[in-house]
């Protein structure tokens, strides 16, 4: 059994874990390993906004990113995904990684003029950018199955062995390398700042941002009935109410999104992502609310049915990043598009 924080990034503990050594999973897990060289990573969301269908010049737009990807210096991994908002509009988010913050800086400038700077083209749509850039002790991934990768965890070197931190309320804080000598508190609070048509989020210390999925694609008809039946709609209602009344237990903001294919067609893939004032604020959530109580019931009512013969596959990853580890602009979105949502008024630059 392997600890989830990789023996390069262990230290002397000045805070413990939930658990004792003794403690033994009853399933199970494993997370992302990278090779030792990588010390941070780059996650970068971004998004196109349309009330309906998107069109032409937004699709456009994302054509070019897609080709901006490619250049030298492109992330090694992206991945795209729709849903529909609490406001109606259409959202396309495009999220791409990086595993060396240099190519990142190098490439970035030029896509980010293009896509909320001066060089935007205005034809009718909203975009934005949410990016967090955490050292390797920020973040951590974990996976119900091996062999196949998803979000940052492409990225990586490998996959672990089983490991011992996880199934347990607070596994999620003990896989996060910083865990060990820092509690992750958050400090200050955003706050918003209007540069011409762009807004921009000067964020507060310690946010927390998670991405977590679910792969229903393997499932063969039993199965998938039993989650697209049971799962998924109470699923779906916990994600809805993070969305619409988040704000209340501190979520800003939360989408819940279908993975678009290579091909452009919606996959047998969602993932939700929110961000969270911190970390202690997801754990109450995961821990005591009752909308995930109940979703938490009806993931182990249908994986205590099925036990090793599931197929749905499972992963999340969550980055708690410094207030200098964020990035967030919007440009002609309504106002509770993202962490738009986390603040109440926009000051003039």
């Amino acid at each position: 059994m392997e600890s989830a924080i990789p023996e390069h990034l262990q230290t002397v503990r000045t805070r413990h874990r939930r658990v004792g050594d003794d403690y033994a999973p009853p399933y199970p897990s494993f997370v992302a390993r990278h090779r030792p060289s990588v010390t941070r990573v780059v996650m970068a969301y971004f998004g196109v906004q349309s009330r309906g269908t998107l069109n032409a010049a937004a699709e456009q737009a994302l054509a070019r990113l897609a080709s901006d990807f490619a250049t030298a210096d492109g992330p090694a991994y992206w991945d795209r995904a729709s849903y529909v908002d609490e406001a109606g509009f259409t959202n396309i988010v495009t999220v791409a990684y990086w595993d060396d913050r240099q190519k990142f800086d190098r490439w970035f400038p030029a896509a980010r003029e293009r896509w909320t700077g001066d060089q935007r083209i205005n034809s009718g749509f909203g975009t934005f950018i949410e990016a967090l850039y955490p050292s390797v002790e920020g973040y951590e991934t974990l996976f119900s199955s091996l062999g196949r990768p998803e979000g940052v965890a492409v990225l990586a070197d490998g996959m672990s062995g089983e490991i011992l931190e996880h199934a347990y309320w607070g596994g999620m804080r003990d896989r996060i390398p910083l865990s060990q000598i820092s509690e992750m508190a958050p400090s200050g609070s955003a706050r918003a700042i209007r540069d011409g048509a762009c807004i921009r989020i000067i964020p507060h210390d310690n946010l927390c941002l998670i991405r977590s999925g679910q792969d229903w694609g393997d499932t063969e008809a039993a199965e998938r009935k039993m989650y697209l039946g049971d799962v998924e709609p109470v699923l779906r209602e916990g994600m809805d109410f993070l969305r619409d009344q988040g704000r209340s237990i501190g979520c800003y903001a939360n989408r819940y999104m279908t993975v678009i294919g290579p091909d452009g067609a919606t996959t047998e893939k969602s993932y939700g992502m929110s961000w969270w004032k911190s970390l202690s604020a997801l754990e109450r959530w995961a821990e005591s609310h009752p909308a995930h109580v109940k979703i938490f019931g009806a993931a182990m009512k249908y994986l205590s049915t099925l036990g090793p013969a599931a197929k749905l596959r499972l992963y999340h990853e969550v980055t708690v990043a410094g207030a200098d580890e964020q990035l967030f602009e919007y440009v002609d979105c309504h106002p509770k598009t993202g962490m738009l949502n986390a603040v109440q008024t926009v000051d003039a630059a």
